[in-house]
């Protein structure tokens, strides 16, 4: 009877445990809510769908460059890799550009002039900040003040001057020229350019922005400084 009982008793020890561990892991690790708004998650949604849609693009265009390899390796390996060349040296920068893109106008303010203020150059940190807001908009190609900008482009201060590729920038009015993939990017960027509040900022600097309709051809001079290899080699012909 004894031993029926103290089964019994164990049995319901162990139930109340159990129900007590249960109970403790729940308020321990309580469920997570994501508390955003429709919106915000639209929002997040439709950058992933960008992000997604801009990853599949350059994954064509590398399956296009091996399609191109395939095609002309009966041909000449060589025509194909002088081809490849060409392409990323007008992506880089090194070659002078023709397209679709807009021109961005970098003037004193109106304020300024009527109050006779001195005209002061522009800061690195707003010339950067602005070259990060037209990149953000899928620039192609930049050119600062007949500068070509290219993925190693310093924009620094020296001795109180704003340069780009080591050479002054003019105190405005100077001109920003911008190269577009299509017209429509370009349109695109306008209107993203005229929504953006980086104008703000240019005013409290005493400057304004004065941003040109999209054209269909734009001219934009190649990089023509050296261009600094750490990670390349050029490998003598005939070794491989």
């Amino acid at each position: 009877m004894k031993k029926t009982v103290y089964i019994r008793f164990t049995i319901i020890l162990l139930i109340v445990g159990f129900m007590l561990a249960v109970q403790y892991n729940t308020v321990q690790n309580p469920e997570t809510r994501d508390t955003r708004d429709i919106w915000a998650i639209r929002q997040e949604l439709s950058k992933e769908t960008e992000t997604h849609s801009e990853l599949l693009s350059e994954v064509y265009m590398l399956d296009q460059t091996i399609l191109k390899y395939g095609n002309k390796v009966s041909e000449s390996a060589a025509f194909a890799l002088e081809d490849t060349v060409v392409q990323l040296k007008e992506d880089i920068g090194l070659v002078d550009y023709t397209g679709p893109g807009l021109t961005i106008k970098v003037e004193p303010s109106l304020e300024s002039i009527a109050l006779g203020q001195p005209i002061e150059g522009i800061s690195p940190d707003l010339l950067i900040r602005l070259i990060n807001e037209i990149n953000r908009f899928k620039a192609k190609d930049i050119e600062v003040d007949g500068k070509r900008i290219i993925y190693s482009s310093p924009i620094r201060d020296v001795n109180g001057k704003t340069t780009v590729n080591n050479i002054p920038v003019r105190n405005a009015p100077f001109t920003i020229r911008i190269g577009t993939s299509t017209y429509d990017e370009a349109q695109k960027m306008y209107n993203q350019l005229e929504a953006s509040t980086i104008g703000d900022d240019f005013y409290i600097d005493n400057l304004k922005l004065k941003i040109g309709e999209p054209e269909q051809i734009i001219r934009i001079s190649a990089y023509d400084q050296p261009v600094n290899n750490h990670f390349l080699k050029e490998v003598p012909e005939g070794e491989s």
